[in-house]
């Protein structure tokens, strides 16, 4: 018993010694920080974006990694870019760390600073590399209506997303998933896995495998006109608008000229086949739930939305408290 316990922690004690920089700068990056701290892993420096105003009053903020990192008293560097800065990097290589590990830090990473860990960087990505590269892959995954995803971690290289995969864990996508929902679950499998692989790093037993590039697609940033209605669209593309978009920039059309937010629908909720109708007409008030709206392919009853300048309310609430009439046109 006692050489077990002796076995045990000399394996802690092992798992313990290397020395992780850590890039991240949202909630699920903070989140992934905390376990890597609470799992007893060095981490000798959090590299961090800026801290910027936010909300109405625009009063400067941190960001949620940052917030750990003051928590648990560890260096925090905040540089405005990471590319073409001599004094960044200057200060990263005498660190002297092992390895670097990034979570949604926000930029990418130039050569120079790719090169200075002894095992390089690895990120954690939510995807299931190669499909969905870039800035936005829940979001993306959820507007093509994908049943499936996951969580890659795979060594950074100087292309997107592009470099070999070390692990990977499938997740599945509910059908009242929203963006939120699914990222709190694939981060929260991405710590796991990241866990893993860094145990697998510290033994020498980590394998990589290249991507498939005939597999290739891609996740671009999201605008204010990402979340745009287009009517004509069927009510499951739409729907999965909606939940794809929450909480920014939020799927929205124009109602008398004004934009109208979308929180949350339902698709197929009526069958309303005889008499005038066209893509973006509002069909019926049902009371208490919403409004129903004519798309392409099949209907989407409207939950809950947020008026211009309003707040979030019921859809039953809102056309009734602005005289919204069945037979309106919302635009596409």
């Amino acid at each position: 018993m006692k050489l077990a316990l002796a076995y045990f922690s000399s394996i802690i004690v092992y798992f313990s010694t290397m020395k992780i920089v850590f890039f991240g700068t949202p909630e699920p990056a903070a989140e992934i920080l905390e376990e890597l701290i609470k799992a007893g892993h060095k981490i000798i420096c959090v590299v961090t974006q800026p801290d910027r105003p936010k909300g109405r009053g625009q009063k400067v903020a941190f960001p949620p990694v940052k917030e750990v990192s003051l928590k648990h008293a560890l260096p925090i560097e905040q540089p405005g870019s990471v590319k073409n800065n001599p004094v960044f990097s200057s200060l990263l290589d005498s660190l002297r760390p092992d390895l670097g590990v990034v979570v949604a830090y926000g930029k990418i990473l130039p050569k120079e600073i790719l090169a200075i860990p002894k095992y390089g960087f690895i990120n954690v990505h939510a995807s299931l590399l190669p499909k969905y590269r870039g800035a936005a892959p829940i979001q993306w995954a959820l507007l093509k209506g994908e049943k499936e995803t996951g969580i890659s971690i795979f060594r950074l290289t100087e292309l997107l997303d592009a470099g070999p995969i070390l692990l990977q864990k499938k997740v599945k996508i509910k059908e009242e998933d929203t963006a939120e929902d699914l990222s709190e679950r694939l981060f929260s499998e991405g710590s796991k896995l990241l866990l893993k692989a860094l145990k697998l790093i510290e033994e020498g037993k980590a394998e990589y495998l290249n991507q498939d590039e005939t597999q290739v697609t891609f996740a671009p940033s999201l605008t204010r006109e990402s979340g745009e209605m287009d009517w004509r669209k069927s009510a499951e593309e739409i729907y999965d608008r909606t939940r794809a978009l929450l909480p920014w920039p939020a799927a929205h059309t124009f109602c008398r000229g004004k934009r109208l937010k979308i929180f949350k629908a339902k698709t197929h909720v009526l069958d309303l086949v005889t008499g005038n109708r066209s893509p973006g007409m509002i069909l019926q008030i049902l009371k208490p739930e919403g409004f129903v709206v004519a798309t392409g392919k099949g209907d989407l009853l409207v939950l809950e939305v947020q008026p211009e300048a309003g707040k979030r309310m019921k859809g039953y609430d809102f056309v009734i408290g602005h005289d919204v009439k069945a037979g309106e046109i919302l635009p596409n």
